[in-house]
């Protein structure tokens, strides 16, 4: 398999901001299942609650790309990769619910469980942007590792500082997304794969971008106004 092509390094820089973006979240969850540990015990908590969590993605990542091959899958993956970019603009993010293990046993089995739930997302977009290549699978998964165990306080800084960073995250998803779509074998018999092929991806992309931010200033300008309402009473008095 040719490493150096175009189209692989491209694919390969999906996988990073995909990894990026999504498996920081489940990197956050995982340090808080381990937070009432002892010192001692929250590394081993991490490093075999990851191992965990890594195996038991691989083999689903693995299995996805399989099931992908199957026709229509690709075209469901890819409207089910477009909700979770939508998601990913528009969701704020709350793991209060994660709950933290009292012995080393019960953190690894949240942090296995908690990846399992939440990684489905991270799972379908690898799988997608690896365009079945077994290999660029693996690839990404050993870059998601370290993100995973080392990189939540990294990723979450990132995304404070620079809030564009969701922004282009949720554009790789809608890319991602669109490219699985007209890739599904009876859309592609139909458009090919020339200007038309990258002009639905394009269009797509845009909406998925439009809806996710249009949401997410609605609900803006919905919480000032009862912000605004809850202080007019205090001014009023």
């Amino acid at each position: 398999m040719e490493w150096f092509t175009g189209e692989m390094l491209s694919a390969l820089l999906m996988i990073i901001v995909i990894d990026l973006v999504l498996a920081g979240d489940n990197a956050i969850v995982i340090g808080m299942a381990a937070r009432n540990l002892p010192k001692e015990q929250q590394k081993k908590a991490i490093i075999w609650g990851t191992v965990g969590a890594v195996v038991i993605r691989a083999v689903a990542t693995l299995a996805v790309v399989w099931l992908l091959a199957i026709p229509g899958l690709l075209l469901v993956g890819g409207l089910f990769l477009v909700w979770i970019a939508i998601k990913l603009l528009t969701e704020e993010k709350n793991h209060d619910n994660v709950k933290a293990g009292t012995s080393l046993g019960a953190a690894i089995r949240t942090i296995v469980i908690a990846d399992a739930v939440m990684g489905i997302d991270n799972i379908l977009a690898v799988a997608g942007a690896a365009h079945g290549s077994f290999a660029l699978v693996v690839v990404g998964l050993a870059i998601s590792v370290p993100v995973m165990v080392w990189g939540s306080t990294l990723v979450l800084k990132l995304i404070e500082r620079f809030p564009a960073t969701m922004y282009i995250g949720a554009a790789v998803l809608a890319l991602t997304s669109a490219k699985m779509i007209v890739d599904e074998k009876f859309i592609k018999a139909w458009i090919g794969e020339g200007v038309l092929k990258w002009t639905i991806v394009a269009v797509i992309v845009v909406i998925v971008m439009g809806i996710g931010m249009a949401i997410k200033k609605s609900r803006a300008s919905k919480s000032a106004e009862a912000e605004k309402a809850a202080g007019e009473p205090f001014k009023a008095s």
